[in-house]
């Protein structure tokens, strides 16, 4: 145990960052969430830090998968529209 706490109290020399971050013009980077350093209280680590940075975390993965979304759908209405104007091109062609 008290291995544990003694390596939980080790810090890289980084700056250390708020406990709440702001929400930045820049998105989360996957180094930012890998290397994350949350403080350690007496009981542990500190819900409420944790609870605000997953809450960023789960924010940015939404909006992630809403522009999935719509690239998709844009995707189906390119292939659509592609689709059709190939269609008219051989039917053109076809009866010259």
């Amino acid at each position: 145990m008290r291995y544990l706490i003694r390596r939980l109290l080790r810090r890289p020399a980084t700056r250390p960052e708020p406990a709440i971050p702001p929400p930045g013009p820049f998105p989360l980077r996957p180094a930012q969430v890998r290397e994350r350093c949350l403080n350690v209280r007496r009981h542990g680590l500190d819900p409420a830090e944790i609870r605000a940075f997953l809450h960023r975390v789960a924010d940015e993965l939404a909006a992630a998968q809403v522009a999935v979304a719509v690239a998709q759908e844009e995707n189906v209405r390119i292939k659509d529209a592609l689709r059709a104007w190939q269609s008219a091109q051989s039917a053109r062609n076809r009866y010259r």
